[in-house]
């Protein structure tokens, strides 16, 4: 990892402590206050998008672990999951191909 986005709300402590433990680049990502409403800031959406698909997952829905190891590995799963289904996404999760013609009705 190289460079590390972040919300201007951590931009004190993190600042710091990236400085004086890690050897990455920090770029904070901060919102205009000329802008109004909903507004797609660069990088940031990536984050966002990427909580809303382990979200769908009702075991990352909250921290049910006890081990940050454990809550890591169920987000492997979950993406690992996502990532198959998007490389086979003709296949149910019997194995079987689902039929074009179903699947449109």
């Amino acid at each position: 990892m190289e460079t590390v986005f972040a919300d201007g709300a951590y931009a004190g402590e993190l600042e710091q402590w990236t400085k004086r433990f890690a050897d990455w680049k920090l770029e904070i990502v901060r919102r205009s206050d000329a802008m109004k409403g909903f507004v797609v800031l660069p990088k940031r959406w990536i984050v966002e998008r990427t909580f809303a698909w382990l979200n769908r997952y009702r075991r990352l829905s909250k921290d049910y672990e006890f081990h940050p190891q454990t809550s890591e590995t169920m987000i492997y799963l979950a993406m690992i999951n996502l990532m198959l289904h998007r490389l086979a996404p003709d296949h149910d999760s019997s194995g079987y191909v689902r039929s074009r013609q179903r699947r449109a009705a």
